[in-house]
């Protein structure tokens, strides 16, 4: 579902970045299906190996590297409540894939962040031009996307990730 703005589609629009794409995750807990899929057979005990690439690597993976390779810079920064729940938990445990994916990743609890001004949604920002905006409900179910060009979108969304990065700590140095 599109909520308004231009259409784009993601994997399209990475793989146009020339630069950098910045993700800012804001949310303790997304929609999952706890009955089944990767969640699910997390909290049931479940734990891959990073030894055994081809049991987890997948395709978004393999955008991720050959993004990274062609020298566009992919950073991801979570703010997180804590003690964190139980999702940031599966999320921290399988934040290594997108790391060997050559993602750089970082933590900032959320009693960090009072003093920043941070959108109200979480967001993709494409060399500092193309925000995606992602919409969730408060149970987390994902509503949709927003994307726009707008410059001041792009500037507000640049800014406060940069804060948010600044502050946060290296994934290979938070501990939950």
């Amino acid at each position: 579902m599109r909520l308004s703005g231009p259409v784009f589609e993601f994997d399209e629009v990475l793989a146009r970045s020339t630069r950098s794409a910045v993700h800012l995750e804001m949310r303790d807990s997304y929609a999952v299906d706890n009955e089944t899929g990767r969640y699910a057979e997390w909290k049931s005990g479940k734990r891959h190996d990073p030894d055994n690439r081809s049991a987890w690597w997948r395709p978004w993976h393999s955008l991720v590297a050959e993004t990274v390779a062609r020298g566009v810079v992919v950073r991801r920064a979570r703010i997180v409540s804590e003690p964190v729940s139980e999702y940031i938990r599966f999320e921290y445990d399988g934040t290594f894939m997108n790391v060997a994916a050559g993602e750089l990743v970082r933590w900032l609890p959320r009693r960090h962040t009072s003093d920043l001004a941070l959108p109200g949604n979480d967001f993709w920002v494409f060399d500092d031009s193309i925000v995606r905006f992602g919409h969730f409900s408060g149970d987390g179910e994902y509503l949709g996307e927003e994307w726009t060009q707008a410059s001041i979108a792009a500037e507000v969304c640049a800014s406060a990730f940069e804060a948010v990065w600044r502050r946060a700590t290296p994934h290979e140095d938070y501990k939950v």
